[in-house]
């Protein structure tokens, strides 16, 4: 199998590294990357065939496309590719373009995958959210699940427009943990404790909390409650975050980021028709 990225910046890397990690081979991988210096650093780091430009001799022995480019780079990139596909899978991890803009940019075509990966992929931390047209098949769902698992897990969503809410929980998602992560170091040291002390307990906090919660089989709920002693501080400190409405304005945050998805998937189709 043949894989050909289309741009090769940060997550394309990320995918590549992981694919080879598996045990795909450097000969296996090709990326068209418009910048020289990009260019040399994948050669250098993966030791991968690199091009240029898009050109028919890149794609023709191709199994599977990766649209690795911006979302405002992808309609002019996507009509330069419409001529050169033959029935390869296209998996596009550019975030806000649905595959409806995708495939009419293509010209039609509609052996399409979309992906929402997140950027804990440069650490092979990721989740991604998968959704393929009707005619991809099921062989080809399994390769796309392969392709993106190179970079951490995947989940398969049956509606595209889950993928709004798949932006908004784990896209955007390590924002919010690293807003929180801001908050406790800033707690730690308004309480007297050195920068150095509070990055290290607030880190290591989410760390070992979050592989608790991924070990356990018992809900969030219940282990919270567990670390919520009665009359204790914990419970101080929930009822302060309850009483001034953190819970709500988490969701109420994420339902905003879910609904901005949309409108850029509205502003990005109809920008570069």
């Amino acid at each position: 199998m043949i894989i050909t990225f289309v741009g090769g910046g940060n997550m394309a890397s990320a995918l590549i590294g992981g694919l080879l990690k598996q045990g795909f081979t450097a000969a296996q991988i090709r990326v068209a990357e418009i910048t020289a210096e990009h260019r040399t650093r994948l050669q250098q780091t993966f030791h991968i065939t690199t091009a240029a430009t898009l050109s028919a001799s890149l794609i023709a022995d191709s199994h599977v496309i990766v649209l690795a480019v911006k979302p405002q780079q992808l309609a002019a990139v996507s009509r330069e590719l419409a001529p050169l596909v033959n029935n390869q899978m296209v998996i596009s991890i550019a975030a806000g373009i649905r595959t409806a803009d995708l495939s009419r940019w293509m010209q039609g075509y509609t052996r399409i995958v979309r992906a929402m990966p997140n950027t804990p992929a440069l650490i092979g931390a990721a989740v991604t959210g998968l959704y393929a047209l009707p005619e991809v098949s099921a062989s080809e769902k399994q390769v796309a699940g392969t392709i993106l698992a190179a970079t951490g897990s995947i989940v398969w969503l049956e509606q595209e427009v889950l993928l709004d809410a798949v932006t908004a929980i784990s896209g955007s998602g390590p924002a919010y943990v690293f807003y929180f992560i801001e908050a406790m170091q800033e707690a730690a040291r308004s309480l007297g404790l050195t920068a150095e002390q509070a990055k290290q307990l607030s880190l290591e906090t989410f760390l070992g909390a979050a592989k608790l919660a991924a070990q356990s089989d018992e809900d969030i709920s219940t282990l919270r409650a567990r670390v919520t002693s009665k009359g204790g501080t914990t419970e101080r400190a929930i009822h302060h975050m309850e009483n001034n409405g953190v819970r709500q304005a988490v969701i109420q945050a994420i339902q905003a980021a879910a609904a901005r998805a949309r409108e850029l998937g509205d502003e990005s189709g109809n920008h570069q028709a």
